[in-house]
């Protein structure tokens, strides 16, 4: 039987493409949205992705459908939490696009329920279903590497002020600016491989939004561990294309994906001395490319995977939890470094 699902809201960047991989993915049965914003919906419904859609009139309606099993959570970042909470007390399942708001004792409240009910809660960080980023990542928690001494993140982007989709004016509602809106992404990658950093540091700039004195629209976080560093940079303005790069350094070899790596693949390798196959020095490691939606296909498919019993997650709660508590940690969010 397929997995009975629902999409709760529109406003979250990822929504359009999260529908369309339900849709696509034969173990899934989308039953309809609901968007609780009037504006929010006249919109969606007008986007060929959602042609055919049913449309709930109510948050009661959609969590009241017999049979259904799980939500997927694609509200605006702060809206998002409230939705989670809703679809967690009603004991839905959670595929619930990033971060997951900016409010630690209410995302604790979501974990309570999350573990009274038995549910399954998985973030949306698309890229640790990138083939490159799980290269790098099993080489480091491999040993490959040797001891992992630091890892840089560069994830910047170009958004515009404002206008009717992602922009700084809506990212500004949230503490940390684009820290907050895209940081989770590499701490997920970060965290993966080097577990709670001890100490984290922020440095949150506006240097070219004059508009909103209040947006960090370059931002800098750096997090110290046990015998390591690493730095996440994202600011809002670069030119494209993004000049993103993931590096990871140890002491016996270091991992570099080259950008851009979306939809990207490469992996500059370089080791101490021959092992697993690969020779002494540096190499290049191709890997597939997949594009923004095949990401969401392969989330969706983990997601389900889980829920039918065929795999655990492939991130724990423990783990969703920390990349939230750090992330919070940067922002601010969650005082006491």
């Amino acid at each position: 039987m397929p997995i009975s699902m629902a999409q709760y809201g529109t406003g979250h960047g990822h929504a359009a493409g999260k529908w369309l991989a339900m849709t696509r993915n034969p173990a899934v049965e989308p039953l309809g949205i609901y968007e609780p914003d009037a504006a929010a919906r006249a919109v969606a419904r007008a986007d060929q992705v959602f042609a055919g859609a049913r449309w709930y009139e109510s948050r009661e309606a959609m969590l009241g459908e017999g049979g259904l099993q799980a939500v997927a959570i694609e509200g605006r970042n702060d809206e998002s939490l409230a939705m989670a909470l809703a679809c967690a007390g009603a004991a839905k399942h959670l595929w619930y696009d990033k971060p997951a708001g900016d409010d630690w004792t209410g995302f604790l409240g979501l974990v309570d329920r999350v573990r009274a009910h038995d549910l399954h809660l998985q973030m949306g960080y698309m890229l640790r279903y990138h083939d490159a980023f799980k290269q790098v990542g099993e080489w480091a928690r491999a040993g490959m590497l040797g001891h992992i001494f630091h890892v840089r993140a560069h994830f910047s982007t170009h958004i515009p002020v404002s206008g009717k989709a992602n922009t700084r004016e809506l990212i500004g509602r949230h503490r940390g600016g684009m820290l907050y809106d895209l940081g989770g992404h590499m701490l997920d990658q970060v965290l993966w491989i080097l577990g709670r950093p001890r100490r984290v540091t922020a440095f949150l700039h506006n240097h070219a939004t004059p508009e909103l004195p209040h947006f960090a629209d370059n931002t800098l976080g750096v997090f110290e561990f046990d015998g390591a560093l690493a730095t996440v940079e994202i600011a809002a303005m670069e030119v494209r294309p993004m000049a993103r790069r993931f590096e990871v350094y140890g002491t016996r070899g270091s991992a570099t994906l080259l950008e851009p790596f979306e939809p990207g693949g490469q992996i500059r390798l370089a080791i101490d001395e021959e092992r697993n196959g690969f020779v002494a020095g540096e190499q290049f490691v191709t890997t597939d490319g997949p594009s923004r939606q095949d990401l969401y296909e392969r989330e969706l498919a983990s997601f389900v995977a889980t829920l039918e019993g065929r795999q655990p997650p492939d991130r724990d709660l423990i783990h969703e939890v920390l990349v939230q508590e750090t992330l919070l940690r940067a922002t601010g969010a969650l005082p006491g470094n």
